[in-house]
């Protein structure tokens, strides 16, 4: 195996030597999963966060993973050989992802990696994945970041990044009689990539259209209490709230505003409202309630059915975006494997890197085609609680029911 030149350098911890060391022993073929035969199974390494900040996530793209396996093995498996998975939890820290990475690469001698969860592992990962010339396609790592760092062996599996997401909600209200437009916002988004991305997206686009911003607060990823930033939410009355927002940071913040009784015309938050454990975690109290989203479980593409099926036969419930977007990354890789005719270290990574360059995928978000960085081409939709539901409402050709606006009271 030759080694691919980058002008990108892996992070200063881990050492040009231990880099040169770790490339021998894989190329050497000393790692214990890798470059099997035609009835060895097809080794995938992963690492996610499976305990730490961003383990609620983690845990819904490792389930969307194992969903893609069983399915992909029930149908015969990748060239005719059985996938596993080989998942390694990073606790949520970057360093320990980068470490994750390089043994699973070097050491394990994996086939193929696929991406951890959240833009602030997927970043250092990806390097760790170039530096090894691995095709490396990611579920959640959207913010625009990602797409600046000159990745070549990068893509993103799914329909838009963070700052695309809000979109068509934000063409939706700018678009609006001047007279019923929101004239003021407040914002609040967890330090981090990817959510203030989602946030930012849409307050930037009402910012440049007049929408005065009255709060704009950001909070460390580990924060519970959200009386202060409520406060100053409430205190404003700003006609929409927008929430850059994973998962139990929302909760604990919507929950604040109910108790404080503040009314938003509207109220945007990213990831938590399509969690299926939201509308408990929140009291019952979504009426209204915006998110946008990559998938829908009703989508009609054809493969989405079959991973409905089988993902609710597994766990009782319809998989959410995270799932579907671990998933989308199998079909991806999937599809590269099964066009190049290949899955191993070595020259094959560039091939599959180099088929996916020019062709498009389909998939259970749709089809997806990728710029020149990763960045996929297509949009996020809108879903709204409406009725005790979470449902499609933007764009109008493909809402499942009519958006509400200004939303009822919570």
């Amino acid at each position: 195996m030759t080694a691919r030149r980058h002008s990108r350098r892996i992070p200063a911890a881990i050492g040009t030597v231990t880099i040169a060391g770790l490339l021998l022993a894989a190329c050497s073929g000393t790692g214990d999963a890798g470059g099997g035969g035609e009835d060895d199974p097809i080794v995938i390494g992963i690492s996610l966060p499976l305990t730490g900040d961003f383990s609620e996530p983690g845990k819904g793209v490792e389930r969307g993973y194992e969903a893609w396996r069983d399915i992909v093995n029930e149908n015969g498996g990748l060239l005719g050989r059985p996938v596993e998975l080989k998942i390694l939890d990073d606790q949520s820290n970057a360093d320990r992802v980068v470490s994750d990475y390089e043994s699973l690469i070097a050491q394990d001698g994996v086939d193929l990696v696929f991406g951890p969860f959240s833009t602030r592992l997927v970043v250092p990962s990806a390097r760790v994945a170039q530096e090894y010339g691995m095709l490396f396609v990611e579920p959640a790592g959207a913010a625009a970041e990602v797409f600046e760092q000159g990745f070549d062996n990068l893509f993103y599996a799914a329909p838009a990044i963070a700052n695309d997401h809000y979109n068509n909600l934000a063409d939706y209200l700018l678009a609006l009689p001047e007279d019923q437009r929101p004239e003021t916002a407040a914002v609040a988004a967890m330090d981090d990539p990817f959510a203030q991305g989602t946030a930012y997206g849409l307050r930037d686009k009402l910012e440049e259209a007049g929408v005065e911003i009255l709060v704009d607060e950001v909070y460390p990823p580990n924060t519970t209490d959200f009386s202060t930033i409520a406060a100053k939410i409430a205190q404003s009355d700003a006609d929409i709230v927008i929430g850059g927002t994973q998962y139990q940071d929302a909760v604990n913040l919507i929950i604040a505003l109910q108790q404080l009784n503040y009314q938003p015309e509207l109220a945007a938050f990213s990831t938590a409202p399509t969690n299926p454990e939201f509308a408990a975690a929140i009291g019952g109290a979504t009426e209204g309630i915006l998110a946008p989203t990559g998938y829908s479980p009703d989508s009609q593409f054809p493969s989405n059915i079959e991973f409905v099926e089988k993902y609710t036969e597994m766990h009782g419930n319809p998989p959410a975006e995270d799932e579907a977007n671990a998933y989308t990354t199998g079909q991806v890789v999937a599809a590269a494997v099964e066009a190049v005719g290949c899955a191993e270290q070595g020259e094959c990574q560039q091939e599959l890197i180099d088929w996916l360059r020019e062709n498009e995928v389909e998939t259970v978000v749709g089809p997806l085609s990728w710029d020149e960085t990763g960045k996929p081409t297509g949009a996020h939709l809108i879903q709204q609680w409406v009725g005790g539901e979470i449902r499609i409402v933007l764009p109008e050709d493909v809402k499942e029911t009519d958006f509400l606006f200004p939303k009822p009271t919570w």
